[in-house]
């Protein structure tokens, strides 16, 4: 289950690593091992850190009926 939401290969990047710091203004990464890089780049450092990942927006399908919000005995 857990390699289903926290996929380290898909999501191996800069912007999900232990080292890296998101600019505040800028589209790049600041890394304590190897300084201003970009968001897809990683590099041998790379650790992963599961607080760091956005997961991805899911929205809803809208071709909703009123029998799906009705409750049927």
């Amino acid at each position: 289950m857990g390699n289903k939401f926290f996929n380290v290969k898909k999501n191996k990047s800069c912007s999900c690593c232990v080292y890296g710091e998101v600019s505040p203004y800028l589209n790049e990464i600041f890394c304590k091992k190897h300084g201003v890089l970009d968001k897809r780049d990683y590099c041998r450092h790379f650790k992963y850190d599961v607080l760091k990942r956005e997961p991805e927006r899911v929205t809803p399908d809208k071709d909703f009926t009123p029998e799906d919000f009705s409750i049927e005995p």
